[in-house]
């Protein structure tokens, strides 16, 4: 049987990146390991082993393009209002709160929120199957 341990994405300015994760999701260094062209970086949170890894390549610029092909990372919150103000209060510029229904009753409330790359990263209140 298979374990999910982690995300890669690719970043252009790690020290950014960790600013943003940690401030957004509360996500911190568990290990950053360093190979003569690029640098992976682990960040973790409190409540789950599952690891986000960061990929910076060394002399990249240029923005990376996520494609048609990328969807979101999604975390589940307690209070959703709550962590919508916090992030707006951050200046973290999330977009507004939406609601979905399925067969007439609620499915999940969330927002969206992008990375200092452009990843998206849908918040979604704790409920349902999103517990």
């Amino acid at each position: 049987m298979s374990k999910m341990i982690h995300s890669m994405i690719r970043v252009i300015d790690a020290a950014r990146s960790i600013e943003f994760y940690e401030k957004a999701l509360g996500l911190k260094v568990a290990e950053r390991v360093d190979f003569e062209s690029f640098e992976l970086i682990y960040l973790q949170g409190n409540d789950t082993s599952f690891e986000l890894e960061l990929t910076v390549n060394a002399g990249r610029a240029e923005p990376y393009q996520a494609g048609e092909g990328y969807g979101h990372l999604a975390v589940v919150v307690d209070d959703l209002d709550a962590e919508h103000a916090r992030l707006t209060n951050l200046g973290l510029a999330p977009d507004g709160i939406n609601e979905m229904a399925h067969d007439g009753r609620p499915f999940a409330r969330f927002f969206f929120l992008s990375d200092p790359d452009g990843y998206r990263i849908e918040v979604i209140h704790r409920q349902g199957r999103f517990v």
